[in-house]
């Protein structure tokens, strides 16, 4: 692969093991400041503002995050096609598979921002959302579909990069992002006083700027491969792609990629949305526990959000790694990689844990500025201290959805996200009643497990090594 760019790392070449760990490794960086920011949303107005504050972020929370997965899925979806164009060397086509990637998404986002202003109310209302936070919540929401398209294309463009083989770029951008979007947090809530308004404004502005400064990147790296398609349009061609025409070369967009990439983009995004959408579903359940409850649960919702980052970014690694590899013709590399990702995730696991189990009482303690015997406290340790021993499963499961999504092969994967969805809203909604509120945090790792069993079965009839997206 002669990409000629330092900071890309091509999956198709050397030891696996190492190779994934190294791309993962600046993806879970990144994505825990991401995690960090949206933190220091929840810290600061329930410091600062108060514990009805707090509790109204977090009722908009499960929403947004749908929308954060839909973009996060929506391009590590496409990115499975840009990665194997590049396994390919295909480069004229892994060009037109991102502009045409970037043109969708902006029309999606701009078309689920209206959405999302108009309906954001009803939402929250069907939600069973305490009167007493609805107000905030709902302007929170407002504020933040404003800027959706941004996010979605910041996602998205941090997504091409990945699949580029570099992880760094995205990894610097989102130290910026998160760095700037906590200083406008405190400036905007400490000093201006504008308190959940001021939060969802930060993270507008540093989606935005963020945003603005990875399309420029990525204009300069796609620049990178212009002497590779150069060849490739004046007659040269290559083994893997034939000479082509000065029109087709300057093509912007190409509705059958287009479909290429919406049939793993649309079960990615699903798949990616999976938590986000059973977190909606069964955030009626939290909201008829009271604003109390609800604070607790927030708080360890953020918890959770940061612990299964390197799962997460662990699954992401090893869908770019098989797409590479599956690109280049390379089955049996996959599984290599795919054998070497479970060192990865159980080792994150148990250090999870580790530390879960010694700090759980301090680290909810930074989101609540109140006496320890408080319902909102106790709501959030005990969520926290359940949920420690059970991250590895969604680690087993994320590596074995990432080999599915890479490869193409995406029915199955698609079920077995349902199948977790499914469990979680069932036993939420069916067993809080009897358990109380703890029934939401039991059906999580219920969840993930039925999840990996499902794909984990797929993996071993073998019949993804033989699916490949481009010819």
């Amino acid at each position: 692969m002669k990409s000629g760019k330092k900071n890309n790392i091509n999956m198709t070449e050397g030891a696996p093991g190492k190779k994934l760990f190294l791309f993962a490794l600046p993806m879970i960086l990144g994505n825990l400041f991401q995690q960090f920011y949206n933190m220091a949303d929840s810290v600061i107005v329930g410091r600062f503002v108060g514990e009805d504050a707090l509790a109204a972020v977090g009722a908009s929370y499960a929403l947004t995050t749908v929308f954060v997965m839909l973009a996060i899925g929506g391009g590590n979806g496409s990115a499975v096609v840009t990665s194997q164009y590049l396994g390919a060397e295909q480069y004229r086509q892994m060009k037109t598979s991102v502009s045409t990637a970037l043109l969708s998404f902006l029309l999606a986002s701009l078309a689920l921002a209206v959405f999302g202003l108009f309906c954001s109310g009803g939402i929250l209302r069907a939600l069973h959302t305490p009167e007493n936070i609805r107000q905030q919540a709902e302007l929170y929401l407002r504020i933040y579909f404003t800027g959706l398209p941004f996010l979605f294309m910041y996602n998205v463009l941090a997504s091409m990069f990945n699949a580029m083989g570099d992880s760094r770029t995205p990894l610097y951008l989102l130290v910026f992002s998160s760095l700037l979007n906590i200083f406008l947090d405190i400036v905007f809530v400490t000093r201006f006083g504008w308190g959940v308004a001021g939060v969802a404004v930060a993270t507008v502005l540093a989606q935005g700027i963020s945003a603005v400064i990875s399309f420029c990147l990525l204009l300069s790296r796609l620049a990178g491969y212009g002497e590779a398609e150069g060849r490739e349009a004046h007659g040269a061609g290559t083994a893997a792609e034939p000479a082509v025409t000065q029109e087709e070369e300057r093509r912007l967009f190409d509705g059958r990629m287009l479909g290429k990439m919406l049939k793993v983009a649309i079960p990615t995004m699903l798949q990616q949305s999976i938590v986000s959408i059973g977190m909606l579903l069964v955030q009626s359940v939290v909201n008829g526990f009271g604003s109390s409850v609800l604070a607790g649960y927030t708080a360890g919702q953020r918890i959770e959000s940061i612990c299964i980052v390197p799962m997460i970014a662990a699954g992401n690694a090893v869908s770019t790694f098989t797409a590479q590899n599956m690109g280049a013709g390379k089955p049996e590399r996959v599984r290599r990689g795919y054998r070497s990702s479970y060192g990865i995730v159980l080792g994150f696991a148990v250090l999870i844990c580790g530390i879960l189990l010694a700090f759980r009482r301090q680290i909810i303690g930074a989101f609540l500025d109140g006496e320890t015997a408080s319902l909102a406290y106790s709501t959030g340790v005990s969520y926290v201290s359940f949920l420690a021993f059970f991250f590895g499963f969604i680690g087993l499961k994320a590596v074995t959805d990432g080999v599915l999504r890479g490869s193409g092969d995406v029915v199955v994967f698609t079920a077995a996200n349902l199948v977790n969805l499914t469990i979680r809203v069932a036993v939420a909604n069916l067993c809080a009643p009897v358990w109380g509120v703890a029934a939401v945090w039991y059906a999580v790792p219920m969840g993930w497990c039925a999840n990996y069993l499902v794909s984990f079965l797929r993996y071993l009839s073998g019949k993804w090594s033989r699916k490949r997206l481009i010819r």
